[in-house]
């Protein structure tokens, strides 16, 4: 009697590493994207508070990013993944699409932070 795997037994269990790989590396992709919109979220908070200082002293939210004590990248860079704006009431991160940053599905996607509510927001769920 032969012992030995038979090539249909090959073939399925390559067939369900093929699946679990693939499984595995959609959720590595989102993990890795969460990763990137931490980014955000810090230099958003970094921009609420540069705001809030900003509006005590001069009575108003300014809508320069400029005009903050905060170095954001206004574009994309090589060490960044976002670049970001601000409004009157809340700061937005938008996720950079050229130069090598596509987000890992292929869509931008932008964050929001409301300055007065602390609220966040934006369009896709990383926020």
């Amino acid at each position: 009697m032969k012992r030995g795997f038979t090539l249909l037994e090959l073939i399925i269990v390559i067939i369900i590493i093929g699946i679990l790989g693939t499984l595995g590396f959609t959720q590595y992709s989102k993990v890795v994207e969460k990763g990137r919109a931490a980014e955000a979220k810090v230099i958003l908070g970094q921009i609420r508070s540069a705001q809030a200082a900003y509006n005590l002293e001069n009575g108003a939210y300014t809508t320069a990013i400029t005009d903050l004590a905060v170095e954001v990248p206004t574009s994309c860079t090589a060490t960044h993944y976002f670049t970001y704006g601000v409004s009157g009431t809340a700061g937005t991160a938008t996720r950079c699409t050229s130069g090598g940053k596509s987000p890992v599905f292929g869509t931008a996607y932008t964050i929001t932070l409301n300055y007065a509510t602390g609220a966040w927001g934006g369009s896709a769920g990383y926020y």
